[in-house]
């Protein structure tokens, strides 16, 4: 009997025992562990020569499209003159054509004048012609009358056979100039031909050389090293008058504002965390100190993988587990590589 009694003892121990285990379990502060993460990003060299300024130190908070450096870009700078030079005497050359066409222009315009301006003569003398031969027909009628000489007849004639004599010669000069001026005006339009065609050779030249110099600025741009996100200073990889090659890397940096903590799940907890979640992120700094932050779960891991030996999961025991990324924003205290927990 007192034998019974002793063993109902240790089973009740026994009980209680395991109680208190459980219900330490079941009020354990985190879901799953993991450790932090930033997002990083190595800074290289994208051209040759050597690197004539660079004012990066490490741990120094870089904010995004700063520059911080340049590689020796003064062949690309007179390269880049030359051009410009080029390109002016180019516009000059332009110019001196589209000078040269509108004196042409203006010479076929004065062309024209002249013709218009010998038809106006022809025309006067057809216009005197008639005027003679209106006052002929009433002198004759007066004539006839006995009211006028016959020598006022004759004489209106005379003026019409010179006017008529006039219009002849004009008429013949109209005709011997206008085909020299057709001829002139031929060779007038065959230089401004000449001339357009070579304005469009210049045109093309101008367009080659503004792509070289759109190419000069773009290689010249490519010697700034600058910060491609804001962030801290990891480590730096070069120094300041170095001779560096495109693709070296200099720097490398993180965005230890926007970072991250990667924790694994059992296949269990995975039916309950979702994208898009609102979680508690917790920073471990030992002894019990702990910093919590907002977290958001931003990726889950499509695959299973095996636990991790530096991660501890909510089942040990699982094989399987999966990769999840939480996102949330550092106020300075959590670093890469620290422990961290998840509360979902």
């Amino acid at each position: 009997m007192k034998r019974l009694t002793e063993m109902r003892k240790i089973f009740l121990f026994a009980a209680l025992a395991l109680g208190a285990v459980s219900c330490k379990d079941s009020g354990k502060e985190y879901d799953a562990t993991g450790t932090f993460e930033a997002t990083e990003v190595t800074v290289s060299a994208e051209s040759s020569g050597q690197l004539v300024s660079f004012d990066v130190t490490e741990g120094q908070l870089l904010n995004g499209g700063l520059t911080v450096g340049q590689i020796d870009a003064r062949q690309l700078a007179l390269k880049r003159d030359q051009l410009a030079t080029d390109n002016d005497q180019l516009r000059a050359t332009h110019g001196q054509f589209e000078a040269n066409r509108r004196q042409l222009a203006a010479s076929r315009q004065a062309t024209v004048s002249r013709q218009l301006d010998l038809e106006k003569q022809v025309a006067a003398i057809r216009q005197q012609i008639a005027d003679q031969q209106r006052e002929r027909k009433r002198f004759d009628e007066l004539f006839r009358d006995g009211a006028a000489p016959r020598r006022q007849v004759d004489e209106i004639d005379y003026q019409i056979q010179v006017l008529k004599k006039q219009l002849a010669a004009a008429e013949e000069q109209i005709a011997s100039q206008n085909a020299a001026l057709a001829e002139q005006d031929k060779g007038i339009a065959a230089q401004m031909e000449g001339i357009a065609a070579q304005q469009a050779g210049v045109d093309a030249q101008q367009a080659g050389v503004r792509t070289q110099q759109a190419q000069i600025d773009d290689q010249i741009a490519h010697t700034f090293v600058k910060s491609p996100i804001t962030g801290t200073v990891l480590e730096k990889y070069a120094e300041r008058g170095e001779f560096v090659q495109a693709g070296r890397p200099l720097f490398k940096l993180a965005d230890t504002v926007r970072m991250f903590i990667r924790a694994y799940i059992t296949s269990a907890q995975l039916r309950n965390v979702r994208i898009g979640q609102r979680v508690k992120v917790m920073a471990d700094y030992g002894k019990g100190q702990k910093k919590s932050y907002n977290g958001i779960v931003t990726w889950i891991s499509s695959r299973s993988e095996f636990t991790p030996k530096t991660i501890l999961t909510d089942d040990e025991r699982a094989d399987l587990v999966y990769a999840v990324k939480i996102r949330f924003r550092n106020d300075g205290y959590v670093k890469i590589g620290m422990y961290g927990e998840v509360k979902f």
